[in-house]
């Protein structure tokens, strides 16, 4: 099972998940290219879904069902069933809520799509209102391995990178993350988040001790994330 990413709009990114003769679009914006390169590669558009349904993820559901003739599942389809079969191989879905009600994520052997819930660099807004749900969700995604890879909704690396810098500006992990930055192909690994996204790093000392300075609430972990996204 492979993935390959799609650029579309502004900053938007969708993925086609492909194994020998089947796929599956997710968030498929860039309606022309996924067809094409699936015609390339002789596999089957057989299923469209998304992330989550705002607007800039869902906008090309209906040309590329007209297009391709596939199956749609919507996210609470998705959320009952947790995978899709690509070719006798799984690709597993997650409820991640916190950015929208909706939200899943995906998991494509150790690649993660995570939507508007993780980025790379940083996380979605709490649409939803609930932080605690938005909490378990990041939780969820960062209890994978650390070579996971991260493939998000948006690319939003460097503005994400600018704002971690005044937060931490002596953290050298920055440039190097900025270093392997490729705006043709954006993906950082669930390590390197850890070193430099202030939104899973919220139990570093170093954030920890900035929070608690501000006389922000830090005894609990949970208490520490709710400072670190409501305060920043």
């Amino acid at each position: 099972m492979e993935v390959q990413q799609f650029f579309y709009s502004s900053d938007n990114l969708g993925y086609l998940v492909y194994g020998t003769e089947h796929a599956v679009a997710i968030d498929p914006g860039a309606v022309d290219e996924m067809v094409a390169f699936a015609d390339a590669r002789g596999v089957t558009i057989e299923i469209v879904t998304n992330t989550h349904s705002h607007y800039d993820h869902v906008q090309g559901n209906k040309k590329m069902l007209k297009l391709t003739g596939a199956k749609f599942l919507d996210c609470r389809d998705l959320k009952a069933r947790g995978f899709i079969e690509i070719d006798k191989e799984r690709l597993l879905v997650f409820h991640t809520p916190g950015h929208m009600d909706d939200c899943l994520s995906f998991k494509a052997g150790h690649r993660l799509i995570t939507g508007d819930t993780l980025f790379n660099g940083t996380v979605g807004n709490c649409f939803s209102g609930d932080l605690e749900g938005f909490f378990r969700s990041i939780k969820l995604l960062t209890s994978f391995p650390g070579e996971s890879l991260i493939y998000a909704g948006h690319d939003y690396v460097r503005q994400s990178m600018a704002f971690a810098r005044t937060i931490e500006p002596d953290n050298p992990h920055i440039d190097d993350y900025l270093d392997n930055y490729d705006p043709g192909h954006v993906v950082s690994t669930l390590a390197d988040e850890f070193k430099v996204n202030p939104y899973v790093r919220f139990n570093h000392p170093f954030l920890v001790a900035a929070m608690a300075k501000q006389g922000l609430p830090v005894a609990t972990e949970y208490e520490r994330w709710c400072s670190v996204m409501e305060h920043y």
